[in-house]
C-alpha cells in the first residue's frame, strides 16, 4: 500500500467513526424526543407503555434501536394521522404524503418541513454547470398526495427557480397494468408526455428535469420524432429516481439519446428522503451505488432470514431503513427492495447499497408501474 493510499485509508476510517459518533447522537436526541411526555407523539406515546423496557434510558446509541420490534407498514395504513403529530409540533401546519397504496387503504405519513430540508440537502450535491442557479425546472412525475410533487417544487425554488409540474395519477397507471389494459396504458403516458411537450415548447427556458427513467425514454422518443432531442429541448441536467434504474438502462440513455445531458440517480421514498448515488461513470460498468441521509436516515442491507443481521460487502440482501427526525421516526421497517451491500467511500462514510430492485418474495406481486 503506498502512502497515499495509506492516508486514505486512514482518512475514511476516521471518517467512518465520525459518522457514526454523530448517528448514535442523533440517535438518542430522536428517540429521546418521540418518547418524551411533552415533545412526543401519541403513537409512540401509547407504544411505549407496552415496551419491556424505557426507550428513554436504554437507547443510547443506533444499535440499540433493534430492540423495538420490526416497524410495521400496516401501522400507516388508516387514522387517526394525527396519532404520528409530535405534541411539539401540534400547532404547526401539516402535510400528509401517502407511500405505496396502489391498492385498498394508503400508508399515510405526515411532514411538516422534512421534505423542504431533506431537498435541500440534496441540492448541495447538485453541479451548479448542470443545474443553473435561478433555472426553471420540470417535474414530470407522480403528483397528487405524493410528496414528490411538492418536494422538487420546493427544490427548484431553493435553487431560485419556477417550478412546472404535469398532472400524473400513479394509481391509474398501475390500474390499467393490473387489467392488461396496454392500449390505455400508452394513450395516458403520451397524454402525460403531451404535457410536457407542451410546456417544454411554451418559451419557458426550462433547463432542469425531474423525471422517471421510463418517462424520460418516453420523452426522449417523443423529442425524436419531431426532430429534437433532450439537449436541444434546452435540458442540462436531469434528476432521476426509480426501479428501473439499472447500469444496462444507464448506460443505453447514455449511448442513445442523453447526448451529453448530466443526469444523477437517486433512490428515495416518502419515507426516507434522498438517497444519493456516487459518480456513475463508463469505466465503472455504470454502476449504481447510493448512500442515505445520514443521520437523517439509514439503510441497511440485511439477511433475508434475520433482519438484525447485516450481510457482507457485496452480498445481498434486504433493504432496512431507519428514519430518524423530529417529524417521524421509523425505527427498522422492511422495505420491498433488495441489493448488495456498498462499503463506504469519502462523501458518504457509511454503507450504501446498489443493485436496487423490487424484493424477490414480492417480486411478483410489485408493479413498478411509471417508475
Amino acid at each position: 500500500m503506498s502512502v497515499t493510499e495509506s492516508k486514505g485509508s486512514t482518512n475514511l476510517a476516521a471518517a467512518q467513526a465520525a459518522a457514526r459518533d454523530q448517528l448514535d447522537a442523533h440517535t438518542r436526541e430522536i428517540v429521546a424526543w418521540h418518547f418524551h411526555p411533552t415533545t412526543g407523539c401519541p403513537f409512540w406515546l401509547d407504544y411505549a407503555t407496552r415496551l419491556k423496557f424505557d426507550p428513554l434510558k436504554e437507547i443510547k446509541g443506533f444499535e440499540d434501536l433493534r430492540k423495538f420490534e420490526p416497524f410495521q407498514d400496516e401501522w400507516l395504513r388508516g387514522g387517526p394521522v394525527r396519532r404520528w403529530v409530535p405534541k411539539a409540533f401540534a400547532n404547526r401546519p401539516i402535510y400528509v404524503f401517502e407511500t405505496g397504496g396502489t391498492t385498498g387503504v394508503p400508508k399515510s405519513r405526515i411532514a411538516i418541513d422534512d421534505f423542504r430540508t431533506d431537498y435541500e440537502l440534496f441540492s448541495r450535491t447538485l453541479p451548479d454547470e448542470h443545474f443553473p442557479p435561478g433555472a426553471n425546472w420540470l417535474m414530470l412525475g407522480p403528483s397528487g398526495p405524493r410528496r414528490l410533487r411538492l418536494a422538487v417544487e420546493h427544490l427548484a425554488q431553493f435553487r431560485g427557480g419556477i417550478c412546472f409540474c404535469v398532472d400524473l395519477d400513479p394509481r391509474w397507471v398501475i390500474k390499467l397494468i393490473k387489467k392488461g389494459w396496454m392500449e390505455h396504458l400508452e394513450a395516458y403516458k403520451e397524454h402525460c408526455i403531451d404535457q410536457a411537450l407542451v410546456i417544454l415548447g411554451a418559451g419557458h427556458d426550462i433547463r432542469c428535469l425531474f423525471t422517471t427513467p421510463k418517462l424520460l425514454e418516453a420523452l426522449a422518443i417523443a423529442l425524436e420524432k419531431r426532430g429534437s432531442s433532450i439537449r436541444q429541448a434546452g435540458i442540462t441536467g436531469i434528476f432521476s429516481g426509480g426501479t428501473e434504474f439499472t447500469p444496462q438502462w444507464t448506460r443505453f440513455a447514455s449511448e442513445e439519446f442523453l447526448d451529453g445531458v448530466y443526469m444523477t440517480p437517486t433512490y428515495g421514498n416518502t419515507l426516507m428522503g434522498l438517497a444519493c448515488s456516487k459518480p456513475v461513470t463508463a469505466a465503472d460498468g455504470y454502476k449504481i451505488s447510493y448512500y442515505a441521509p445520514q443521520p437523517r436516515a439509514v439503510i441497511e442491507v440485511v439477511d433475508f432470514q434475520d433482519s438484525n443481521r447485516v450481510v457482507g460487502y457485496g452480498e445481498t440482501g434486504r433493504v432496512k431503513l431507519t428514519t430518524l427526525t423530529k417529524e417521524f421516526f421509523v425505527p427498522g421497517f422492511l422495505e420491498r427492495d433488495e441489493g448488495e451491500r456498498e462499503p463506504p467511500y469519502e462523501k458518504s462514510p457509511w454503507d450504501g447499497i446498489s443493485g436496487v430492485r423490487p424484493f424477490h418474495e414480492l417480486a411478483e406481486a410489485t408493479t413498478v408501474g411509471v417508475y
